[in-house]
């Protein structure tokens, strides 16, 4: 990259968005193009649904715009987008205050800030421009300088919906500078920035004795009424409190509930009748959207006090609780540790799944259903076939607790506590045991559990270890198949050659001897049983696997035993159970000979060429497994 010409290049991009004008010539652009006259709700559906939507195979809808970004929150996405949808059609439901409710960590933050970087870049691009009256401090929109007389030609001529009126300064500096002539009134492209405020508000409350209600509503300029000679002239008032500077754009209310009453009230009217009370004024329009977070704990005191009552009627919840998926929060933490300047630590294989498991397993409530443990559960939810259960069996268990993931361990905890092993001294290498140390760690520090809490945490621990000692086990196996593959080859040509007797009624000859032999039973069925073949149905998969050769064959395509996932499946079941034992002694064996040396580092290599194992880790999961056979 030539950092000079890029440089160029954004400097033109920025003088592209700088478009001025007449009122005369952006209304000529709103009746050729009339969605740049959108409102703030339809700005972000569009901005949302512009990115593009999929259906997956639970028929649940995926947005691309939050991919890479929001992980597992399916449900809360579907519930947020339904929201901006229906506002962005002007339904009542715009009128409203839309309260993100979930516990610490579990992503509420991120998805505003996700809707405010994406505000700012979409203004940017010629499908969402947006214009407003020049110098205007609460960036108005164009179209409210057209007189209310005139509004109704104009929705029936043109089709342009208006709505709203002009702010104080405006209304003043048409008055003044323009002699009541809207079409020589300068107009401008905006574009929306929370750092220069302007269209993306925040607020955050303090201590209420000392934050005044001018954060939200502006101030009065001391300093200029001596100049203009009265408080309600608006040039002697400042309109930036986060409410103003928010129009036509979003306002990000952080923890809205622990804000003290005196900044709740001046959302009462902002919610439902888009005014904002400033000063001496009358009501100042305003189109924003209003997203605020808050935690559960705060939200049920809130519901609880009846003085609350007409505030919260103006509210729309999405919860969004923890990810109660596996693969999602390791995504999670991959995106974290991947945007981090890590360098030189290896993650070895399953570590972040390890550590994911836990948390997810913590935030799991206990099923009615019979024998349903956390694991099995553990599992549906992620989406893992488990033996007498069904996807109506996933959707029950969803019903069963409504609040489930409201609380657990947070990702941030996770986070931490890898991150310190991370870059504890001397760390080269983090495997899935190191993981469930520190995180085992940490909970003996953690000073916000009760001992029932911490002693329920650790047997979860050790759940989730067991589950680790499975995937090791299997992990190890593999290798140890793969490794000698020719193994597997072998079998398969052994089963294919007795299963082609079987059905064709035939006999095998002996290559040493030369013997007519008879299909070997008992060799085909320790193969079959191994995938729950019955005797009834053999002859049915044997015939299946000599027809899939033949389709194959005429394609001129080789048959081996991953041709057929069946067939795999059972060689694959078939050779782990009779390497078992070659698994056991060669891993566990603290003086190993030359033959089991070899075999030890070629399932090394196997480990690390394929499996993403680095020399340490690969060493550290083979003894690990020994022990685990050697007990």
């Amino acid at each position: 990259m030539d950092l000079w010409e890029r440089l160029d290049a954004l400097r033109s991009q920025e003088n592209d968005l700088h478009w001025r004008g007449t009122f005369r010539d952006y209304f000529n652009q709103v009746r050729e193009q009339p969605r740049l006259a959108r409102l703030s709700h339809a700005r972000i559906y569009d901005m949302i649904a512009e990115q593009g939507v999929e259906t997956d195979s639970d028929g649940i809808l995926r947005y691309r715009f939050f991919e890479g970004e929001i992980f597992g929150l399916e449900h809360a996405l579907n519930q947020l987008v339904e929201y901006f949808h229906s506002a962005a059609q002007r339904l009542e439901v715009r009128k409203r205050i839309l309260l993100l409710m979930g516990p610490v960590g579990g992503g509420k933050s991120t998805l505003v800030a996700l809707l405010k970087r994406g505000l700012e870049a979409y203004s940017r691009t010629e499908s969402g421009a947006i214009y407003a009256i020049q110098q205007c401090p609460m960036q108005e929109d164009p179209l409210h300088l057209i007189p209310q007389a005139l509004r109704p030609e104009v929705k029936k001529d043109y089709g342009i919906y208006i709505e709203g009126d002009l702010c104080p300064v405006c209304r003043q500096r048409l008055n003044d500078e323009y002699v009541g002539r809207v079409d020589n009134v300068p107009v401008e492209r905006m574009v929306f920035s929370e750092k220069n405020r302007v269209g993306i508000g925040t607020f955050s409350p303090s201590d209420p004795k000392s934050q005044d209600i001018s954060e939200l509503t502006g101030s009065i300029d001391l300093a200029t009424i001596g100049e203009y000679g009265s408080e309600s002239d608006p040039r002697a008032y400042r309109f930036d409190g986060e409410l103003n500077i928010a129009n036509r754009g979003l306002m990000e209310f952080i923890e809205m509930l622990k804000s003290d009453e005196k900044f709740l009230y001046g959302l009462l009217t902002l919610s439902q009748e888009q005014n904002i009370k400033t000063g001496r004024y009358s009501m100042i329009y305003a189109d924003e959207v209003i997203v605020s977070h808050s935690n559960e704990a705060e939200y049920l005191r809130f519901v609880e006090n009846k003085k609350n009552e007409a505030l919260r009627d103006r509210m729309i919840l999405v919860r969004v609780p923890y990810n109660l998926k596996v693969r999602d929060e390791t995504r999670i933490y991959e995106k974290l540790i991947t945007e981090s300047g890590l360098k030189g630590v290896h993650l070895a294989p399953h570590t972040l799944r390890v550590a994911s498991m836990f948390a997810v397993l913590s935030r799991l409530k206990d099923s009615k259903k019979q024998g349903m443990s956390p694991i099995k559960k553990m599992r549906l939810f992620d989406g893992q076939p488990v033996e007498g259960y069904t996807a109506k069996d996933v959707r029950e268990l969803r019903d069963e607790h409504p609040m489930e993931g409201m609380d657990g361990i947070s990702p941030r905890y996770v986070i931490n506590r890898l991150s310190s092993a991370l870059v504890r001294p001397g760390a080269q290498c983090i495997n899935p045991l190191d993981a469930l140390k520190t995180l085992k760690d940490g909970l003996e520090q953690h000073t916000g559990l009760s001992d029932d809490e911490r002693e329920r945490l650790l047997n979860l621990i050790y759940e989730t270890r067991k589950e680790f000692d499975e995937m090791a086990k299997i992990e190890v196996q593999k290798a140890f198949v793969f490794s000698f593959e020719e193994s597997a080859q072998a079998l398969m040509n052994n089963y294919l050659d007795n299963a082609e007797a079987y059905v064709n009624k035939t006999k095998l000859t002996d290559p040493i001897t030369d013997e007519e032999l008879e299909p070997d039973e008992k060799l085909m069925r320790s193969i079959e049983e191994q995938i729950g073949i019955t005797d009834n149905a053999k002859r049915a998969f044997r015939e299946e696997i000599l027809i899939r050769i033949s389709t194959l064959a005429r394609h001129g395509r080789r048959f081996d035993y991953r041709s057929h996932s069946g067939l795999r499946q059972a060689i694959e079941t078939k050779l782990f159970n009779d390497l078992k034992n070659v698994v056991k002694v060669t891993t566990s064996t603290r003086t190993p000979d030359q033959d089991q040396l070899k075999k030890l580092n070629d399932v090394a290599g196997r480990l690390m060429d394929h499996d993403g194992y680095c020399s340490e880790c690969s060493q550290a999961i083979l003894q690990y497994v020994g022990t685990l056979l050697s007990r």
